[in-house]
């Protein structure tokens, strides 16, 4: 079993993604919201490297990009819910239903 799966999901997704990539979604998954300097820092990849992995993990929707509410300037980056999709997709099939 895969250490870095929560969810048979998420498990796939992540499996065929760089070594960068599965550190910077555990960072995340553990943390919470964070720039990409905080990843860099907390990881100790470079910017760079944190930035291809956020993209590959966008790509393939396990991440998403969050404005900063305090700072317009600064982007922070979360793991993507999958348990409000679950939650938006059963009331929208409950409405279908009636």
């Amino acid at each position: 079993m895969n250490a870095f799966a929560t969810d048979g999901e998420v498990e796939e997704k992540i499996d065929d993604l760089p070594p960068s990539a599965k550190l910077v979604y555990k960072v995340l998954e553990y943390n919470g919201q964070m720039t990409q300097k905080e990843l860099a820092g907390e990881t100790r990849l470079s910017v760079r490297t944190v930035r291809y992995a956020l993209n590959r993990l966008s790509e393939v929707g396990l991440v998403e990009q969050v404005p900063c509410l305090t700072d317009g300037r600064r982007t922070l980056y979360d793991v993507e819910s999958f348990e409000e999709e679950d939650a938006v997709a059963e009331a929208d099939d409950a409405v279908e239903a009636d």
